[in-house]
């Protein structure tokens, strides 16, 4: 074992031993965290395409708050002209490049507000793209670099598989979380015993699903439902019965009508059209507009140009009243499996 796991390993014991809660992303950010394109046959000859996007949304979010690049060895030069100056770049060794996923997941104590942050095991989404083992050592090794208190856990799970409200109340998918591919050996019961160990939540909500043509996460929550504020969530909807998503989707808001939060309310649901269509490169992309990070006063919101992107856009500002609505580009961001939220992780204030 490396000294960076051994120091990992010791800092998680001491940190395990208070009760911690996952706060809302609205919630102060100190930084955020994300990290350059890496995987070159992920981008399909669009790596350039990529890290431009990539950069877009970086230089975005840090009009509004610092971000914190995690670059590969040798890349730092190269993502340097294309960030803004102010964007701190963090060299360390990478596969990949969805930090929501294989990075670390903050929380607060909740006697003493101390900072930590709950580091999963990260298997590539199911042991779908080798190599990984650089990111599953990403999130111990950043949290060395950053002087955070490590958590560990030994589940299986992604950033963007869970959303939360800070009150106590999680949402996931069947689809990803109870997957055979993740975490095989445990049943949901059990999985939800480790979500409330780790977060802090004491109400879980399973959605049945992602969406139809998630082929990479098997169905993150955060391309289909997301909180905006505690008892209200933007919701993916699909009015075409000839679309896949139609009866997932209506399947996925029975459950919302049904179910109560942590503070036994029910929940305001704000829908969005379904997302929209496009090509790029000679691929067939779709980007959604519910994965969307939530900076320090200000919402960045993936986009297509396309005339379904002012519709979204006036949703979502509705949604979030007390923030700037700033879009970003992100077609090549979808084409390689994502959006806004999954290749962001927010680093919560001190």
């Amino acid at each position: 074992m490396s000294t960076i796991d051994e120091t990992a390993r010791g800092t998680a014991a001491a940190a395990v031993a208070g009760k911690w809660r996952m706060p809302a992303e609205w919630e102060a950010h100190e930084a955020c965290l994300m990290a350059w394109p890496t995987r070159r046959e992920l981008w399909m000859g669009m790596l350039e395409v990529a890290e431009r996007e990539y950069a877009a949304v970086a230089n975005a979010i840090a009009e509004h708050e610092p971000v914190r690049m995690v670059v590969a060895p040798g890349t730092g030069d190269r993502a340097q002209r294309l960030l803004s100056a102010g964007i701190e770049l963090i060299e360390l060794a990478l596969d990949d490049s969805w930090l929501r996923d294989s990075g670390p997941i903050f929380v607060r104590g909740e006697e003493d507000g101390t900072r930590a942050a709950v580091d999963f095991r990260f298997n590539s989404w199911g042991e779908r793209f080798s190599p990984w083992d650089q990111d599953a050592l990403l999130g111990a090794r950043l949290l060395q670099r950053l002087d955070v208190a490590r958590i560990e856990s030994e589940l299986v799970l992604e950033g963007g598989s869970i959303t939360v409200d800070g009150e106590g109340t999680l949402i996931t998918t069947e689809q990803c979380l109870l997957n055979p591919n993740r975490n095989p050996q445990l049943r949901r019961g059990q999985i939800e015993a480790e979500l409330r160990r780790t977060l802090g939540v004491t109400e879980i909500i399973w959605l049945p699903f992602g969406h139809a043509d998630d082929a990479h996460t098997d169905g993150h929550v955060d391309g289909v439902c997301t909180f905006v504020k505690p008892g209200t969530v933007l919701v993916q909807s699909c009015e075409d019965p000839a679309h896949p998503d139609h009866a997932r989707m209506r399947a996925n808001r029975a459950v919302l009508e049904a179910a109560r939060d942590a503070r036994g309310r029910m929940l305001e649901i704000i829908e969005l059209p379904l997302y929209p269509y496009g090509e790029l490169g000679g691929h067939r992309t779709s980007v959604s507009y519910v994965n969307l990070y939530v900076a320090n006063g200000a919402v960045i919101v993936p986009v297509a140009s396309t005339a379904m992107d002012g519709a979204a856009l006036e949703i979502i500002a509705d949604a979030f009243p007390d923030h700037a609505v700033v879009p970003v580009p992100a077609k090549c961001i979808a084409v390689g499996g994502g959006g806004v939220h999954c290749i962001t992780q927010q680093m919560i204030a001190r």
